[in-house]
């Protein structure tokens, strides 16, 4: 089977047994699959939330919807309890884990380096409900991230780019086995993506629906 992604379609072309011939099979994007159901009133608030923000244009350097679902997909099927960001921007991501922590009773710990961004981040905090479970530290987080001392469960980089590497090196040795690291916006990091895909104790496969979402996993 073979796999071709291009820009808002994912095609897959399977040849039936002994034929030899390619057999077109179309995937359903996510305008197709339709938006994300509320189960609760927390999601519906953080729904809510979401999607005032898109309307007011509070949008900076955000994941799109279909990494949002998919962030907290990842979340909420592996039970996670830590969730650490690198790049809140204005909190969009952090939204989309908090649907799931509220499920996994668990907690976000997010790094901003830009004071505006921060701010605007816990308003939608605020708005969303979530503000207890989030913890949002405001500075360079090259050093802020040194103060974490408690086990994670997933990390997720979506700040400056060329600092993937050296966040993966400091926070690795805090992930537990079994837990993922996601890396948002891959086509702009080849050097992270050279550096994870050389080591044994990582697995890492690419989600390419959305703006480009490496999930690594850390092996047992």
């Amino acid at each position: 089977m073979k796999r071709i992604i291009l820009p808002g379609l994912l095609v897959t072309y399977s040849f039936a047994m002994g034929s030899g011939q390619p057999r077109l099979r179309r995937n359903p994007t996510n305008d197709e699959l339709g938006p994300p159901q509320a189960r609760s009133e927390m999601e519906k608030r953080i729904l809510a939330t979401l999607a005032g923000a898109i309307q007011a244009q509070e949008l900076y350097a955000n994941v799109p919807e279909p990494d949002g679902r998919m962030l907290r997909l990842l979340t909420e099927s592996t039970g996670a309890k830590h969730v650490v960001e690198i790049g809140t921007s204005t909190g969009l991501s952090g939204l989309w884990f908090c649907m799931a922590l509220d499920r996994t009773r668990g907690r976000l710990t997010t790094f901003e380096a830009d004071t505006h961004r921060a701010a605007v981040a816990q308003e939608h905090f605020r708005k969303a409900g979530v503000e207890k479970m989030v913890t949002l530290v405001q500075g360079d987080a090259h050093q802020n991230v040194a103060r974490l001392k408690e086990p994670i469960d997933i990390v997720f980089l979506d700040a400056d780019k060329e600092g993937y590497i050296d966040y993966l090196n400091k926070l690795l040795p805090l992930v537990r086995p079994g837990g993922l690291i996601l890396a948002h916006n891959v086509d702009m990091v080849p050097e992270y993506m050279k550096t994870v895909n050389a080591r044994a104790d990582l697995e890492t496969l690419v989600y390419s629906q959305g703006g480009g979402l490496a999930v690594t996993l850390k092996k047992r």
